[in-house]
């Protein structure tokens, strides 16, 4: 596959953790019936294979090769919604979702070897009818020939009200506080690294969704969708 084309048709959502990015990506590969990436998946799979092998984090070379031969799949749900993930025979579900492997897989995506092990995994789920592919650097790296290039942002204190209200709604204890820092945290971690920082692809078209709901969202991207003559 070619490092500036792709084959099939690809939209890529980008934008920082909360920003809704990854609900709008399945939103949208179900109404279109299209491939999904979830790319921060691999990233927190390869984090949890890490935390599950006692592999150091900061051992670039020993993460490189772990995220290199990860042993999962990506399959349809039983309900048909969204994507069943299986890492080395095991069902994962909640325990990818956690703050702390996302903190993780934050540090793991920083490092250059852990991102070039992963490259082409990623391009090769560019497959016909087409792709809906979510992330920090679908349009700027993964998929710069992308048809459609979104780039989903809000501000940081509503990204943390929204992680505070999911986890609520499953039981689970927060501090809201502790999640505002550590998405500040991540923000900035993601938007200073190096190698594929977190930033809009200059022809990505920039939502900002602190006061839209996501049925409003939807509809923005399908429009541009339309005046592209992608749907």
């Amino acid at each position: 596959m070619s490092e500036s084309q792709t084959p099939v048709t690809v939209v890529t959502i980008d934008g920082p953790s909360g920003s809704g990015k990854g609900t709008i990506a399945a939103l949208l590969a179900r109404e279109l019936g299209w491939g999904l990436l979830d790319s921060g998946a691999l990233y927190r799979l390869t984090a949890l294979a890490a935390m599950n092998h006692g592999v150091d984090f900061t051992d670039e070379s020993s993460l490189e090769v772990l995220a290199g031969h990860l042993d999962v799949q990506f399959l349809p749900s039983e309900t048909g919604e969204g994507l069943s993930i299986i890492l080395e025979g095991e069902r994962v579900g909640e325990s990818l979702r956690t703050e702390d492997v996302g903190a993780m897989a934050s540090k793991v995506a920083a490092l250059p070897g852990v991102r070039a092990a992963l490259l082409q995994r990623q391009r090769d789920f560019a497959e016909l009818p087409g792709l809906v592919a979510d992330g920090r650097d679908m349009g700027t790296v993964v998929f710069p020939g992308a048809a459609l290039k979104v780039f989903l942002t809000a501000s940081a204190e509503e990204r943390a009200k929204r992680r505070y209200e999911q986890l609520h709604q499953k039981g689970i204890s927060a501090s809201f506080d502790r999640l505002l820092a550590d998405i500040q945290a991540r923000d900035e971690r993601d938007s200073q690294r190096t190698v594929a920082p977190l930033k809009p692809a200059d022809d990505a078209i920039i939502l900002d969704s602190t006061r839209m709901s996501i049925q409003e969202v939807f509809n923005k991207v399908l429009e541009q969708m339309r005046l592209k003559g992608l749907v």
